[in-house]
């Protein structure tokens, strides 16, 4: 069999980049590598990755407020102008009057709950914070170890009560209730009108 060299093979280079645009964007046709014998020794160049499209703008998310007051403690602090200032409809004001005095209510409302906020709001949530942890300090340490050994100790207290109840309160009761037993009492109507007729004097 004849071998032919290295030398007489001559190298082409086919860009499919071209024939994908000639062709209109189909599929590429993959061809079979050639036989060893005919094979190049310089290595092929790797294939070019297809490109990217490019990354759709990330749209923002609308931020939602957050909910300070998630049990509801405060809703009964949700004033309205119209749970303070009302107009009946004979004596009415003049339309900027009105208009001005709920802009002016809820003016005040607002600046000054944040002005107020501002220089309390600190100093108060430190002072819950610290009266919350004083009792819940004392909850644990003082309440309930007096509680549970109050409940250890009831027991015996309870028998020990209930011997001196019976042993000196229940015969010395006894006895009196006999000794008041025996009185009676009788009432009569005998000095009833000299008593009516001293009355009406």
């Amino acid at each position: 069999m004849m071998m032919v060299s290295d030398d007489c093979l001559v190298e082409c280079q086919i860009d499919d980049d071209d024939e994908d645009e000639d062709n209109g964007g189909g599929e590429q046709i993959n061809t079979p590598p050639p036989p060893p014998e005919f094979a190049s020794k310089s290595p092929t160049p790797p294939s070019k990755p297809p490109p990217t499209p490019p990354a759709a703008p990330a749209t923002p998310t609308p931020t939602q407020p957050v909910n300070r007051d998630p049990y509801g403690i405060n809703q009964h602090l949700k004033v309205e102008v119209s749970d303070v200032l009302a107009e009946p409809a004979t004596p009415r004001s003049i339309d900027g009057v009105w208009l001005y005095s709920i802009i002016g209510f809820e003016s005040a409302r607002i600046w000054t709950y944040r002005c107020l906020s501002l220089l309390f709001a600190v100093p108060f949530a430190l002072l819950s914070g610290i009266f919350l942890a004083l009792l819940a300090c004392l909850h644990v340490w003082f309440v309930m170890p007096c509680i549970q050994l109050s409940n250890t100790f009831l027991p015996c207290l309870r028998s020990l009560w209930m011997c001196v109840v019976n042993m000196f309160i229940f015969p010395f009761c006894l006895s009196l209730a006999r000794c008041c037993s025996q009185i009676a009492i009788s009432l009569s109507n005998k000095n009833w009108p000299l008593m009516s007729e001293k009355n009406v004097e």
